[in-house]
């Protein structure tokens, strides 16, 4: 496989569609939620889940079979089906309207991989191994959210703000960049704790 490039997409107001709307389709249907981007979603059945989000007008839900036009606009499709052949074909039309294309659990089949992420507010670390050990990826992500606690989140909205004003200032290049660096250094953010005693209790194993 050929090296994997990493980005965070911007996936507001896209078409995005979904295949499957079960126990693997559901989780992925809920992560595309949280991004702002125009859902549908294609299923001969769906969890309850995906049928209330359905009738609160967050996805567009089609409870019938998938049709090659299903694809027609769509910017990515995540398919999660348990029909292997279903899977292969979706996968080919997807890749014949250049459409991205994610077959879970099933990376030759992937333009795309859902990494584990820890989010700690606009932060966001992200850890794939490219579809080949989702298990070591989840363990990884999990001492990191020992790594990086809670208190992050408000540091680094802290941190944007400051960075604002720092840009706006009348400081030289060579300054700004100096003050910017120093400001996102370990020593900032314990100093940070210190001063903020609740946020370092949230932050605890930061």
């Amino acid at each position: 496989m050929t090296s994997l490039f990493p980005m965070f997409l911007k996936l507001e107001g896209r078409q995005c569609l979904v295949v499957g709307a079960g126990r693997i389709g559901e989780p992925k249907i809920g992560g595309l939620l949280e991004t702002g981007a125009r859902i549908r979603v294609v299923a001969m059945d769906a969890s309850p889940t995906v049928r209330e989000w359905a009738r609160a007008g967050k996805i567009e839900l089609d409870l019938r079979g998938f049709l090659p036009d299903d694809l027609a606009g769509a910017f990515l499709t995540v398919v999660a089906t348990n029909s292997r052949s279903l899977n292969e074909r979706i996968h080919q039309e997807a890749q014949r309207r250049g459409v991205f294309c994610n077959v879970v659990d099933v990376p030759d089949l992937c333009d795309f991989f859902y990494p584990a992420v820890v989010r700690r507010g606009d932060l966001q670390i992200a850890v794939s191994t490219a579809g080949q050990s989702p298990s070591l990826a989840q363990n990884i992500r999990q001492q990191l959210e020992k790594q990086f606690g809670p208190a992050y989140a408000a540091w680094v909205a802290e941190l944007g703000e400051t960075r604002k004003l720092i840009l706006a200032s009348d400081l030289e290049k060579e300054r700004k960049l100096a003050l910017l660096h120093s400001l996102a250094s370990r020593e900032a953010l314990e100093a940070a704790l210190a001063e903020t005693p609740e946020l370092a209790a949230k932050g605890e194993g930061a």
